[in-house]
Formats: C-alpha cells, structure tokens, sequence
C-alpha cells in the first residue's frame, strides 16, 4: 500500500489531472492522485467492482488509507475510471517500468539448462520469432478489445477474465 502511494507520486498524472484544472464550480473532485491510488490497489488485489472498492474504504485499512478515510461511493470511482480509461491504461507502463527500477520484476531474457522434464511439448506450440511476434500482436489486439468491453460495461466491472493460453 505504501508502495502504492509513493509510486503514483512519481507517475506522469498529467493527463489525469487535466479535465479538472479549468472546472471551478460546485464541490471540488476527490485527488485524481489518490483515485488512481485506489484503483492500482484494488487491481493489484484482483478487485475490479466499484461497489467492492467503496466498501474497501469502510472496512479494509489499507484502503481508508490510500482514500485519506474519505469515502468515494461506487458511481464515483466507476466515473473516474470510464473517464480516465485510456490515461489509466497508459499508467500500466509507467508502472511496470517503476516496479523494474525497484527490482520489483525483471525484463529479458530466459536462459534454459538441458535438464530433461516430463512435459507434454507439441512442435505445433513452440513459436518462432515471426509467430511470437504475431501473437504478441493477437494479444495487443485482446488486450485492447478488453479495455473497450471495460469502457462500455454497466457498472466500470471487467466482464471477463484474461485468459492467456
């Protein structure tokens, strides 16, 4: 969670925060900085309903802190999710390249020893570099079409799970 917090401080939220600078009427909106953190933090854990993330900040400590124990209700966060959907996918770099700088993952290659294991291996599923690549572009392509499924549903839930063959 405190990893959380300190990251979106060092993200590019520029894009995020754009829409609201020139509104000065009515109540001032929630901190895009800290929707984005609550947000990050529920997809990191699996939640993706907004009605779940709302009940997160009452009942879950983690989230009242990322929330500053406010409490957004679900047509609030499933609005600033539909409006910064496109900004939000783009943080997904931002973040994955975060997470290297902290030795978080690692990026490379993947070095094999001959070392014999049972294995149901089928020369149909190895890959070449030219079928790599087109599958590489099959998944952008899913990848995509999920977050506009994402974009389009009811209440700001994923309809369907990722599925990665």
């Amino acid at each position: 969670m405190y990893f959380i917090m300190d990251m979106v401080k060092q993200l590019d939220l520029r894009e995020i925060y754009r829409p609201y600078e020139p509104e000065r009427r009515g109540q001032p909106p929630y901190n895009p900085g800290m929707m984005v953190s609550l947000l990050l933090y529920a997809y990191a854990l699996g939640m993706t309903s907004s009605r779940k993330i709302e009940q997160a900040t009452y009942h879950s400590i983690p989230f009242r802190v990322l929330s500053a124990n406010r409490h957004p209700d679900h047509d609030t966060i499933a609005a600033f999710r539909k409006l910064h959907l496109k900004a939000l996918a783009g943080l997904f770099v931002q973040v994955l390249r975060l997470c290297q700088k902290a030795g978080l993952v690692k990026f490379g290659h993947l070095a094999l020893d001959g070392t014999k294991v049972l294995a149901n291996a089928s020369k149909h599923k190895a890959m070449s570099y030219g079928r790599g690549e087109k599958k590489a572009a099959e998944l952008d392509k899913e990848v995509a079409g999920h977050w506009q499924r994402f974009d389009h549903s009811r209440d700001g839930r994923l309809p369907i799970a990722l599925r990665w063959s």
